[in-house]
C-alpha cells in the first residue's frame, strides 16, 4: 500500500494496490496488520455508503464532536468525487487550512480523515457512491457541521451546489466555536 503525507500533519492518502487481468482486479482497501506496519493504529466500527445522484451534489463539511469523535477513511466506490478536509483543532498551526483530493472508483485512492478535522466532498459523475470506515458510532447529539463555502475551498463547481437543508444552515467557519484542540506534535 502506498502511503502519502498532505499538507495537514495526520492527513494521509491510502493507495492500495491492485492486482487486475481480464476480468477486473482485486485490492485489499484495509488490512490492520498493514497499517499498523506504518504507525496507523485504528479500530473501525462501522461503514458508511451513500450515493449521490446528480452531479454538483455537496455534502458537508461535518464532523462529529467528542465523546463521539471519529477518524474516517474514505473511498470511492463507483464514480468521481472531490474529497475535501479543514483543520478544525484550536491552536492548530494548520487550523482552516484545507486539503482535497480527486477520489475514484479509477484510482482507487483513500483519504484518512482524523478527528479534529471536517470532511466533506462534491461529486463529479452521476450516481457516485462514496464508501467509510468510522471509528466511532454515528451519535446524532454529537453531530455538527461548518458552511461549505465559508472556508475557502476552491470547490471547481461550474455552477450551483445540491445541498442538503442542513448544510444550507451551517454556520461559517468564523463563527464556529470548534470542540478539538491542537494536543501538540503526534
Amino acid at each position: 500500500m502506498q502511503i502519502e503525507d498532505t499538507a495537514l500533519p495526520g492527513v494521509l492518502i491510502l493507495t492500495p494496490r491492485r492486482f487486475g487481468d481480464a476480468r477486473g482486479f482485486f485490492s485489499e482497501s484495509w488490512n490492520r496488520k498493514t497499517l499498523e506496519a506504518h504507525g496507523i493504529s485504528l479500530e473501525f466500527v462501522q461503514d458508511n455508503h451513500s450515493v449521490s445522484a446528480g452531479v454538483g451534489t455537496l455534502r458537508g463539511l461535518h464532523f462529529q464532536s467528542p465523546p463521539h469523535a471519529q477518524d474516517k477513511l474514505v473511498r470511492c466506490g463507483r464514480g468521481t468525487l472531490f474529497d475535501v478536509v479543514v483543520d478544525i483543532r484550536k491552536g492548530s498551526l494548520t487550523y482552516g487550512q484545507w486539503v482535497g483530493v480527486d477520489l475514484t472508483a479509477e484510482n482507487g485512492k483513500q483519504l484518512l480523515v482524523p478527528k479534529g478535522f471536517l470532511h466533506g466532498f462534491v461529486t463529479r459523475e452521476p450516481d457516485t457512491e462514496i464508501c467509510y470506515k468510522c471509528t466511532d458510532y454515528y451519535a446524532p447529539d454529537c453531530d455538527g457541521a461548518v458552511r461549505w463555502d465559508s472556508c475557502g475551498i476552491d470547490w471547481g463547481l461550474t455552477g450551483a451546489p445540491v445541498l442538503s437543508d442542513k448544510d444550507k444552515a451551517a454556520p461559517a467557519l468564523v463563527d464556529f466555536d470548534s470542540p478539538f484542540v491542537w494536543e501538540g506534535a503526534s
